[in-house]
């Protein structure tokens, strides 16, 4: 994902640029440039310590940049109530602090030595220090949210949940389950459940309608679904001078994605295919079996079926977007379900 709202460190500074540089109302742009510069300013404050190694990991991430998309999703979802209710830009704040502690443990997890073009916190330090930076961030946040109300701190206690159930699922995998169903279970727990939060306490704490919060959570899940499945169309489809990302690495890392769990559950018949599952379940770090799996991987049937999915995802949540009442805001997320289907990086 790219660019936010103009003003953020690293986004775009377009008059009226809005989610990832699409046009938006000029006033709500001005509006959410003022109210992201406030986020931004008690992130930076939320994970000061008096320890310092404590408050330099913890900034690590923070100051390394980032889309902050959650946080604008919160922005954008308060307008549906009062945007400038007492309660809004905290709530921004406690979403991007957990979604950064995630980070933190991920890389541990993964192993990852670069996060945000740095280097990672636990290559730069010690495993030990990112988990307990993470751990600090989750602390931080829950700090945060106790001034919010009782509300608030269990919709992000049921998030959080929801999150460490989607990396145990993907740790242990599908189990005799379905594999693609289970993919789409660990995405929507993993990635969709915090940008849900994220729509229901900006319209929450706003004082939006029930029904309104109701349909901005389920709507911004499906959004999230929609930006990973659409990350994984691009791993393989795009290439690096468009996307800027190194093209077929989850296939490199024998990580399935939504295309290679369309090949293994027999999408196509083509002559390729048994090469192809044949590639998927050898070891794709060798140079020229990459090259081939991802040559081949590019033109099967798969992928159509993938952009399928994407785009009923986009869609479902575009209809329920469409039942709220008309404003910017609004028009501003039906962008995202635009955005999400012809994005290129």
């Amino acid at each position: 994902m790219s660019s936010a709202f103009a003003g953020v460190p690293g986004e775009s500074s377009a008059p009226g640029a809005g989610p990832f540089g699409l046009p938006i109302d000029p006033a709500l742009a001005a509006a959410s440039r003022d109210r992201l510069a406030a986020v931004e300013d008690m992130l930076l404050d939320a994970v000061r310590s008096e320890d310092p190694l404590l408050t330099q990991a913890s900034k690590h991430l923070v100051e390394a940049g980032g889309k902050r998309f959650r946080p604008m999703l919160v922005l954008l979802a308060a307008e549906f109530g009062d945007p400038d209710a007492p309660g809004v830009v905290p709530a921004a704040v406690v979403v991007e602090l957990t979604h950064l502690a995630t980070l933190y443990h991920d890389d541990v997890m993964d192993e990852a030595t670069i996060r945000r073009g740095e280097e990672s916190a636990n290559t730069r330090w010690t495993n030990t220090v990112a988990i307990l930076t993470g751990d600090y961030l989750f602390a931080r946040a829950s700090d945060i949210l106790a001034d919010l109300g009782p509300e608030a701190v269990r919709i992000q206690a049921r998030s959080f949940a929801r999150l460490v159930r989607g990396q145990i699922q993907e740790t242990v995998g599908p189990a005799g389950t379905d594999p693609l169903k289970h993919y789409l279970q660990v995405i929507a727990d993993k990635t969709g459940s915090l940008i849900a939060t994220s729509g229901q306490l900006g319209s929450l704490l706003a004082g939006a309608p029930t029904h309104v919060v109701d349909t901005l959570t389920s709507a911004c899940e499906k959004i999230g679904v929609a930006f990973q499945l659409s990350d994984d169309i691009l791993d393989i489809a795009s290439d690096t001078e468009q996307s800027g990302k190194t093209p077929g690495t989850d296939l490199r890392e024998g990580i399935l994605t939504l295309p290679t769990h369309h090949v293994l559950a027999g999408v196509g018949s083509g002559s390729d295919d048994a090469r192809l599952r044949e590639l998927l379940a050898a070891d794709l770090t060798d140079d020229a079996l990459h090259a081939e799996a991802l040559a081949l991987l590019r033109v099967h049937p798969a992928m159509d079926q993938a952009r399928a999915d994407l785009h009923r995802w986009a869609d479902d949540a575009r209809t329920e977007l469409l039942t709220l009442p008309e404003n910017p805001a609004r028009a501003a997320l039906i962008s995202l379900c635009d955005y999400v289907i012809t994005r290129r990086s």
